[in-house]
């Protein structure tokens, strides 16, 4: 059933604010009041986006925000909840209404389409499988698996029981597989045997091995078959990763216990899933969120400011949204939480640029329009690509049920959505794609949500996201610590927010917490009363990484990371796992590499390497380097070009001085940059600073 585009579609946040009217009195004069009032009187919207979403406990909650506290806030105790509790709830009213609840391509033309009843059932029959396998709640359970369905179904089942969930995209090589799961000591693998991207085959059945070797805890695996299809393909690949359970055999039940399954009623703050986001020291941050708080934050980004309405629900009717993202990034669980709102799900496994012999930037366009795909988000660095390849949509099918397009990852140019905006405007089959909505957002893996994003009752601006989102305390910070208005600062967030991380895995007494987001500013500094009981021990405010600027319309600029870590194709990694895998080359001496990531120019990564004396970086030392990324980190992880030097600029304490060449490849002058007396090699400067000048004039020049 594709969708119609004549929906009335009211703006999902002006449904909501005319609820806070009804129902609690509340009008607002602007945007900018209803932000401030979200941000000032936590207890009153949060426990709004409860009720206006209908949120659901066995037990009642004795407060909205116990102790307003960074980090240990508590939120909403005393109430229970379940992530798959939240989904389950539109299996009925979804499926008679006619709507699938994920639909699904790869590259290869191999289409599911997965019921909501479907769905319901292979998650009970997987959630009883693994409990016959002993998992309790609390159990780590990792996933080796790409974006398809059969992952939702594992999350789901996975978290219905109280077990954690932790997923890693095949694309991934063991190393910085091993560097994420090895932490959090799995009991179970759900693992693929393989995956398709670009054209190619890519078996990974040999990994999966080396991952049961490596994670003693892991006591059962469950393998689905991904690549193989034909039976005796499919009997050779679960041969080969014996001792194994198939994924058709785990979903297949259909008893009484499959329809009596109901999952498990859990704390507000129980463990949900871990996902990692990586500084520049150290192995990657195993992040612990909350079922309670993603969801009621999911609820609120997801619905109220990307606009994404309830499939079934009459001012929606028949959304399919649509977000390309691998497992390994943060947008996957941004696409899964549809189903907390009852959406259909749209799922495209592959490369979204077709083969490195054959590009085709029309390869998602043309999915979105077979499929009737309303909303259709991607990486910034996709309607960048579409821009430069000269894409023409009105050869790419019937999209006239788009309506919306959603960017992050990376900041998005004025060119490349004003390429957009032209290409629909051509297109143009109502009135919504005249002027197609950008819903542009920025945030991240840390907090499962988004600080900055879109409202579809603000005026656009090209190259500018649209606002704070509600209940997110964002400023931007100077050096003093000081909020700064139309000027760049530090992103900063001055109050709590239901989805920050519980904790990290293994982290004695919250170091790498504090270390990681709020050791810049001293404790109590900038924090606000706002909700719950504040103290002196109210800690200090949430530091995110990133420069931001706050126009005085309320509409806002990200201008790339404001640390070293790098941030290519909607990948987060640190730089410590780039230089661990280069490093373990005899040939490599020392390395770094800057992610030029700014301000809506395309990413740009060099690296510098200094080798071995007597030696030189010809094709085959950059091919070598360039492999042991690949098979350590990811495709996604190469560099722009390497450079070979002589020295790599390092601190008194040895420290590599990334973020101040950073800085000077971007434009700053050296002497506001980096201190060279604190330097224990400045003469290796002249060098750097020659390559930022060139740099600089082939930026200019293109």
């Amino acid at each position: 059933m594709k969708t119609s585009p004549l929906a009335p579609h009211i703006p999902q946040i002006r449904l909501y604010q005319n609820w806070l009217a009804e129902h609690r009195g509340l009008t607002f004069d602007g945007y900018d009041a209803l932000w401030r009032w979200s941000t000032t009187d936590l207890d009153a919207f949060w426990q709004s986006i409860w009720d206006y979403f209908d949120m659901r406990s066995p037990t009642p909650h004795t407060a909205v925000l116990e102790r307003n506290v960074m980090p240990g806030a508590h939120w909403f105790p005393g109430a229970q909840v379940n992530y798959a509790q939240q989904v389950f709830r539109h299996v009925q009213p979804a499926h008679a209404a006619g709507f699938p609840a994920v639909i699904s391509r790869n590259e290869k033309g191999h289409a599911v389409e997965l019921s909501w009843p479907g769905l319901r059932r292979q998650v009970a029959a997987l959630a009883l499988h693994l409990q016959a396998q002993g998992v309790q709640p609390g159990d780590r359970v990792a996933a080796y698996l790409p974006n398809i369905p059969e992952t939702m179904v594992a999350f789901l089942a996975v978290v219905s029981i109280g077990a954690v969930w932790s997923v890693c995209a095949p694309d991934m090589g063991t190393h910085a597989v091993l560097d994420r799961f090895k932490q959090i000591e799995p009991v179970v693998l759900i693992a693929c045997d393989g995956v398709t991207y670009g054209g190619k085959d890519f078996d990974r059945l040999a990994v999966v091995a080396e991952l049961r070797a490596a994670l003693p805890t892991v006591r059962h695996v469950i393998l689905h078959t991904n690549l193989a299809q034909e039976p005796a393909a499919v009997d050779r690949a679960l041969e080969a990763a014996q001792p194994c359970t198939a994924f058709s055999t785990a979903t297949a039940r259909t008893d009484a216990a499959v329809q009596a399954f109901e999952p498990l009623w859990l704390p507000f703050d129980h463990p949900l899933w871990i996902v990692y986001s990586s500084g520049t020291t150290g192995l990657p941050k195993p992040i612990v969120h909350g079922h309670g708080g993603t969801v009621i934050v999911a609820m609120a980004l997801k619905v109220l400011h990307n606009d994404v309405g309830c499939s079934y629900a009459p001012n929606s009717w028949g959304e399919r949204y649509h977000w390309y993202s691998s497992t390994g990034w943060v947008m996957w669980n941004a696409q899964l939480s549809g189903l907390l709102n009852g959406t259909t799900c749209v799922l495209y496994d592959g490369n979204p640029g077709g083969s490195k012999e054959n590009p085709d930037w029309t390869t998602l366009w043309r999915f979105a329009a077979e499929q009737g795909v309303t909303f259709f988000g991607a990486g910034a660095a996709f309607f960048a690509n579409c821009l430069k390849a000269g894409v023409d949509l009105s050869h790419c099918g019937d999209l006239s049920h788009v309506r919306a397009l959603g960017t992050t990852g990376s900041p998005l140019s004025e060119d490349a959505q004003r390429w957009g905006t032209a290409q629909f405007a051509a297109i143009a089959a109502h009135d919504a794609q005249r002027d197609i909505w950008w819903c542009n957002i920025s945030g991240g893996t840390d907090f499962a949500g988004a600080f900055i994003g879109g409202n579809r009752e603000l005026p656009q601006t090209p190259g500018r996201m649209q606002c704070r989102l509600m209940g997110c305390a964002v400023e931007a910070w100077n050096e003093q610590g000081q909020p700064v208005m139309d000027a760049v600062g530090e992103l900063v967030c001055t109050q709590p927010i239901p989805s920050m991380p519980l904790y990290f895995v293994g982290d004695v007494d919250n170091q790498r917490l504090l270390g990681s987001y709020f050791d810049m500013y001293p404790a109590g500094h900038g924090r606000k009363p706002g909700g719950g009981d504040m103290d002196q021990d109210a800690g200090a405010v949430w530091r995110h990484g990133d420069w931001l600027r706050i126009h005085p319309d309320g509409s806002c600029v990200i201008y790339g990371r404001s640390d070293a870590t790098i941030n290519r194709h909607g990948l987060r990694m640190g730089t410590s796992e780039l230089y661990s895998a280069v490093e373990a080359l005899p040939e490599v001496l020392d390395s770094l590499v800057v992610d030029l990531e700014y301000l809506g120019r395309e990413s740009y990564m060099p690296l510098f390497v200094v080798l071995r004396p007597g030696l030189a970086l010809d094709g085959a030392m950059t091919a070598k380097i360039n492999g042991a990324i690949r098979t350590a980190l990811s495709p996604r992880l190469l560099p722009n070009a390497v450079f070979q030097v002589a020295e790599i600029p390092r601190t008194l304490s040895g420290k590599k001085q990334e973020l101040p060449i950073k800085k000077l490849l971007l434009g700053q002058p050296l002497e506001k940059v980096i201190n060279k007396e604190a330097m224990a090699n400045p003469g290796c400067l002249d060098w750097y600073v020659a390559f930022a000048a060139a740099h600089q004039a082939r930026t200019a020049a293109s």
